[in-house]
C-alpha cells in the first residue's frame, strides 16, 4: 500500500511526508474535505506544524488525495488503530514484550502468543509495525503480570525472533 501511495506523491516530497503521517496516525480525510482522528477534527495547521511543512501544502495534500480514486478510498476509509499501553503498563502491572523479526516470516505472531497461551499469559494488547512504513518493524505485546523465565528462553528460541526485549 505505501509504495503505491509514496508514487502518487514521487514528485512532492513534503505530500509524501504528510500522507505517511497520516496513516500513521490514522487520520482521514471527511467528505467535507476535513482532517480527522476518528470524529475529532484536525486543523491543517496543527498537522503541518507537527511536520514542520507549512499549511497550505496541508490543504493541497488533501486536495490531491481526494482528486485520486485510489487515494481518496484509503484516505475516507483509514482510521486510527487506539491508544498504546505500552508507556503505562507498568502502572498497571503488566510486562511488554518487544520483539523483533523478519515481518515477511510467517509464524511471528503464533509461535509467540502460543508459548504465551501455554503458560497461562494472558495478552492485553498486540501492535505490529507495518514494514513498509519503519524500517526496524517490532510485534509489541502488552501482557498480564510477568513472564516466566522459560517461556522468555521458548521465545528468544523462535528461528523467527531476532531479538526480544522485556519493559516490566
Amino acid at each position: 500500500m505505501w509504495r503505491k501511495i509514496e508514487e502518487k506523491f514521487s514528485r512532492q516530497k513534503s505530500r509524501a511526508i504528510i500522507a505517511k503521517k497520516m496513516i500513521e496516525l490514522g487520520i482521514r480525510v471527511g467528505e467535507d474535505l476535513r482532517l480527522y482522528v476518528g470524529d475529532v477534527e484536525i486543523d491543517d495547521v496543527a498537522l503541518a506544524r507537527s511536520l514542520n511543512i507549512d499549511r497550505r501544502v496541508v490543504r493541497k495534500t488533501v486536495n490531491q488525495i481526494m482528486s485520486d480514486d485510489y487515494l481518496k478510498n484509503i484516505f475516507t476509509r483509514i482510521t486510527p488503530v487506539g491508544a498504546s499501553f505500552v508507556n503505562i503498563a507498568e502502572l498497571l502491572g503488566w510486562s511488554v514484550l518487544v520483539i523483533a523479526a523478519d515481518p515477511h516470516k510467517p509464524g511471528v505472531i503464533s509461535g509467540v502468543t502460543s508459548i504465551l497461551a501455554k503458560y497461562g499469559i494472558v495478552i492485553r494488547q498486540a501492535l505490529a509495525d507495518d514494514p513498509d512504513l519503519v524500517s526496524e518493524p517490532r510485534l509489541t505485546l502488552i501482557v498480564e503480570g510477568k513472564i516466566p523465565p522459560e517461556a522468555i528462553d521458548q521465545i528468544r528460541s523462535l528461528d523467527v525472533v531476532k531479538s526480544l526485549t522485556i519493559i516490566k
